[in-house]
């Protein structure tokens, strides 16, 4: 009975990490379409404050209340976190709306790699060779993606590497927040920053009406967005993690598919190597990790 009820908890947390995924991916192809005419600035604005709402309302459903106050040694961590937050936000939607999904998820896709080197640094975790060898063929894949000094090379993916990075600084930084903080609070000041981020980037842009038709897109977006965040919390709660970490690569599947049903865009060659080293490297990460826990 133990056995059946952990296979059905990996199966609805594998679900779950699908779901979030795809829920991303989806919020993605909404606004890579909405600002094709749509200034970015406003496109932010409208969806973060619809996210906000949306957030507020899960706290409220969840917890019963709105907890806004942080203690003070954790508020240089929420800045920073807040400040990388928006400029990998902005970094990203940038890259998003000049080169194609299939290639900007398959550089992302190299992001729990980054963050496992950086935690190691940082905290000293125990990294073997074998893993630092996986980071290296994953960080591999990405330049094969990126194909710096050729004819292939797309300047706008090395914005889209920046995010990546700054998203690094954000994972860190959470890392250092008491258990005081609960994740909704640090979510919704996150909502938050990039909404009045996107409000002063909009002084010096020209914005329009929106449409009934774009404001319904980019609620649809933010809704989106709620469910990834809602799901992947609730993935990490449901299942063992190294079952279900791995169906966090399907997300490159959606972004293949919504990109040439939406976009017309199809990967080329380079991307679908870069993009198979990438995935490759993060599964033999996540099996070695499940490996090391099982000896323990």
């Amino acid at each position: 009975m133990i056995r059946a009820a952990a296979a059905t908890d990996n199966i609805r947390g594998a679900l779950l990490m699908t779901l979030s995924a795809a829920a991303l991916i989806c919020n993605d192809v909404v606004v890579k379409a909405v600002t094709q005419h749509m200034p970015l600035s406003q496109a932010v604005v409208i969806r973060g404050g619809i996210v906000m709402a949306l957030m507020l309302a899960v706290t409220l459903a969840q917890q019963g209340r709105i907890r806004l106050s942080v203690p003070r040694p954790d508020a240089p961590w929420l800045v920073l976190r807040c400040v990388a937050e928006v400029l990998s936000t902005l970094l990203y939607l940038v890259a998003l709306r000049r080169i194609e999904l299939a290639e900007l998820t398959a550089i992302m896709q190299a992001l729990p790699l980054a963050v496992t080197l950086a935690a190691a640094l940082i905290f000293h975790e125990p990294l073997g060779w074998l893993r630092l060898t996986a980071i290296g063929m994953g960080f591999l894949g990405v330049l094969i993606v990126l194909r710096p000094g050729t004819g292939g090379f797309d300047g706008w993916a090395v914005v889209a590497l920046a995010s990546m990075a700054l998203i690094v600084v954000r994972d860190i930084a959470t890392r250092f927040f008491t258990a005081q903080v609960g994740s909704s609070t640090i979510a919704f000041y996150a909502a938050l920053t990039v909404t009045l981020s996107g409000a002063a980037l909009g002084l010096g842009e020209d914005w329009h009406l929106p449409s009934w038709r774009d404001i319904a897109l980019l609620a649809l977006a933010a809704v989106l967005l709620t469910i990834a965040y809602v799901s992947a919390v609730a993935t990490m709660r449901v299942g063992e993690i190294s079952f279900v970490a791995p169906f966090r690569y399907t997300s490159l599947i959606w972004a293949v598919i919504l990109g040439l049903a939406v976009f017309g865009e199809w990967p080329d060659l380079w991307t679908w190597i870069g993009s198979a080293l990438v995935v490759g490297a993060g599964l033999y990460s996540i099996l070695r990790e499940r490996r090391l826990m099982g000896r323990m």
